[in-house]
């Protein structure tokens, strides 16, 4: 049923990158939601694997003296929804990969193997891209730091290079402090299923002056990549928390993002569903804050 070459099993970042640069074609398996199902249906037919589900330093969630956040690669979504900092901090997170599949899914799937699966429908990537996570990897040779939103190159494609792998996502204090944030997934069905077009919303309201001081907006499925509204953002901070301010989310989302028809939906139902989801996402945001909805 699953045609397998060689199975590897590393205890440590450094150990799975050695298996990985001994074995260029290996592929590596946390959980093995997505590639168990790949080997199953013959596109990894063959394949050599690497686990790096027994790496305790990936795993879990840490924040630093500095306030930043440390998310393992290999952590849970299970445990990322019930975690004590991630529901203190940043509780969007844990929202949004609470709707990823069933409980069986979210017991072993990760949030490493979601971001580095490409998939634009993943339900982790439109927060991390709000909350400008910065994601970490190690090859052996020091690793890099770089910007989520330089990690992805296309449907299913990231900035991985052979023998490196993902650590940690890693949200910096900046980026969350004063920050309150809301998902919203719209699917055919209320669970067990992939998006058809998802939203998050992260932003910072002056509530002395009743201002939307900042404001992030990411789209999952509007786009070959989850998708960043910046020129809407640009055109929302500053604004006063109004019912003028919620139309003009609307109208903008729909000008600035560009979804494809698919047998799911046909591009002119998600820009209107698009328009309406980035609506009450920030309205949701701007009430968790603590402000006073029209």
């Amino acid at each position: 049923m699953y045609d397998i070459l060689h199975y590897y099993n590393a205890s440590t970042i450094r150990e799975a990158v050695e298996l990985l640069t001994e074995n260029p074609d290996a592929k590596v398996i946390c959980g093995g939601s997505d590639v168990l199902i790949k080997i199953r249906e013959g596109k990894y037919a063959g394949t050599s694997l690497v686990s790096i589900r027994d790496i305790k330093e990936i795993q879990g969630v840490t924040r630093m003296e500095s306030g930043d956040i440390f998310i393992g690669a290999a952590t849970t979504f299970s445990h990322l929804t019930k975690d004590p900092v991630i529901q203190e901090c940043i509780p969007v997170l844990g929202e949004a990969v609470d709707l990823v599949g069933g409980p069986q899914v979210r017991n072993i799937g990760t949030i490493g193997g979601n971001i580095c699966n490409g998939a634009v429908s993943a339900d982790s990537a439109p927060t991390v891209f709000s909350l400008n996570a910065m994601l970490r990897t190690s090859d052996g040779r020091g690793g890099r730091m770089l910007p989520v939103k330089d990690f992805y190159k296309g449907p299913g494609k990231v900035d991985l290079q052979p023998g490196e792998i993902l650590t940690h996502i890693v949200i910096p204090a900046k980026e969350y402090e004063g920050y309150k944030g809301h998902y919203i997934k719209y699917s055919m069905r209320n669970a067990m299923d992939i998006a058809t077009l998802s939203c998050s919303v992260v932003s910072k309201v002056d509530l002395k002056n009743n201002i939307l001081e900042d404001v992030r907006i990411t789209f999952g499925v509007a786009a070959p990549v989850p998708f960043r509204c910046t020129m809407t953002e640009e055109a929302l901070k500053g604004m006063q928390i109004s019912n003028e301010l919620y139309h003009k989310a609307e109208q903008l989302v729909r000008q600035e993002i560009n979804p494809r028809d698919s047998w799911r939906a046909s591009k002119a139902f998600r820009l209107q569903i698009g328009g309406e989801i980035a609506k009450r996402a920030l309205k949701k945001t701007v009430e968790l804050a603590g402000g006073e909805n029209i």
